[in-house]
């Protein structure tokens, strides 16, 4: 009897400790910054979405957790990029119908992460399989009702904006928690190898137009600002000058009203002023006398010219002695 005691004594021991064992280790969880973890109490998930930090529940299998990460994931569409760097083509999956009925290859990236943790792990039993089939819905949509000029040249952008917010709709209608952040499209080719040259010549052709169309309209820009800076400087320029002969004339008006005071209050003399300075100014190298015959017989004469200010050379000095 003491050993069957014994026995259970140990058995209920060790039970004991595995318990307590258990319920040490699945008491408490941590959660990185990168993180986000939902608490699992018989089943059910809580409302409360645990950030990061230590954090205590009760232990298993009272309550369990669920760790999700933030990260930003990102779905390849048609292809898959192995570890070693080689990247695997699915024709099959890519191979879609244009609207005018055109076959064209299409692959592409989503950009998406977890918003909701909880519908997440609940609302589907598979939320990236339904994302991948949302894909291939959207894009097949898109490129169904888009042309193969556009699906291969300058319409990319328009089917990348379209097929997001197509996505993004279908997403939000399933409602597992999932939020779209990008469409970004890889490869849109045509099978045909003579085909795909083809739109590669006319994709670098319209490259081109629309390099010499921004040359042009460079050359254009130049030339106008180069018009515009020289009319500035013409207008600038007749302003100037128009200030300038505005200036000289009122000057001259200024002056001539001066003669014309001077001549009202003498008119004789400034009549005479007058003609001698047109003469000068007219023959400016001649000897001007000045002849007034008083009556009596007598001319007088007056020279008008320069007064000498410099000395007789000696050769003049000479030449006067001579005459003496």
């Amino acid at each position: 009897m003491m050993s069957v005691k014994r026995t259970l004594m140990w058995v209920a021991l060790i039970l004991m400790a595995v318990v307590g064992i258990i319920v040490v280790t699945t008491s408490w969880y941590t959660v990185d910054e990168s993180e986000q973890a939902v608490v699992i109490t018989f089943g059910q998930a809580d409302e409360t979405i645990q950030d990061s930090g230590l954090h205590f529940k009760l232990p298993w299998p009272i309550q369990s957790v669920e760790i999700l990460s933030k990260e930003t994931y990102s779905l390849q569409f048609g292809y898959k990029q192995n570890p070693d760097g080689t990247v695997e083509a699915f024709d099959k999956e890519t191979k879609m119908i244009t609207g005018d009925e055109n076959i064209v290859l299409t692959d592409l990236v989503v950009q998406w992460r977890i918003v909701e943790p909880k519908k997440y792990l609940f609302s589907s039993q598979e939320p990236r399989a339904i994302l991948h089939n949302a894909t291939s819905s959207a894009i097949r949509s898109i490129i169904g009702s888009s042309t193969i000029d556009e699906a291969l040249t300058d319409g990319k952008a328009d089917i990348e904006a379209e097929t997001r917010e197509l996505l993004v709709s279908l997403i939000e209608k399933y409602d597992i928690g999932i939020g779209v952040l990008g469409v970004k499209l890889q490869d849109v080719e045509v099978p045909n190898a003579e085909v795909r040259a083809a739109f590669t010549d006319v994709t670098d052709a319209r490259e081109t137009k629309n390099t010499k169309i921004n040359e042009a309209e460079k050359y254009e820009n130049q030339r106008v600002s180069e018009a515009v800076g020289e009319a500035a400087a013409i207008l600038s320029k007749a302003e100037g000058e128009k200030a300038s002969r505005i200036e000289q004339a009122t000057g001259e008006v200024a002056l001539f009203n001066q003669l014309y005071d001077e001549y009202r209050l003498n008119k004789d003399i400034t009549r005479e002023r007058l003609v001698l300075e047109t003469l000068e100014a007219v023959l400016p190298n001649a000897q001007i006398y000045i002849m007034n015959d008083d009556g009596s017989g007598t001319m007088k004469y007056l020279p008008i010219q320069p007064m000498q200010t410099t000395p007789p050379s000696t050769e003049e000095k000479k030449e006067g002695s001579k005459s003496e």
